[in-house]
């Protein structure tokens, strides 16, 4: 990477961002990557967005999905952040997840869930932008946020 590479990543890692689950069924298993970079967009249509890296190998197992669930990491789950953005691997493994009828895989225990289809995907840079419509949604209130800030995982309380 270079120096400026290295000075991107520490600058940009001073803004703390919240950590989600993008998520599917794939075969009848559930796969996804986690990401920092959920972003809710508008609310007429209601839409949402993550940056997935163009390296990314399950994001192509997952856009052509009817539908992907997104769930927003609570404070507590920290584990699952870690498991599911691991490079190999069961991502799975331990992490409490359901499934919706159209496929969606959303994790349990989370602090809010959108079930979503892709409205739009957009090439940028060394990521795409992807933009998702909200079809269904549910917080949790009382759970706070995972968050994501300065290259460690960090709670709100």
């Amino acid at each position: 990477m270079t120096a400026l590479g290295l000075d991107l990543r520490r600058v940009y890692g001073a803004y703390p961002t919240g950590v989600a689950v993008v998520a599917g069924l794939v075969g009848g298993r559930p796969a996804g990557i986690a990401a920092s970079s959920f972003v809710p967009v508008s609310l007429d249509p209601p839409l949402v967005s993550v940056c997935v890296a163009h390296t990314s190998t399950t994001w192509p197992l997952l856009r052509e999905r009817p539908t992907i669930g997104i769930s927003v990491l609570g404070a507590h789950q920290e584990h699952v952040g870690r498991r599911v953005g691991a490079r190999d691997g069961d991502r799975f493994a331990g992490v409490e997840w359901r499934a919706t009828e159209g496929g969606s895989v959303l994790v349990e225990g989370a602090s809010a869930w959108f079930d979503c289809v892709v409205e739009q995907q957009v090439r940028s840079g060394d990521h795409d932008i992807v933009v998702f419509r909200v079809e269904d949604l549910d917080a949790a209130h009382d759970v706070p946020p995972l968050v994501f800030h300065a290259s460690t995982f960090r709670s709100l309380r």
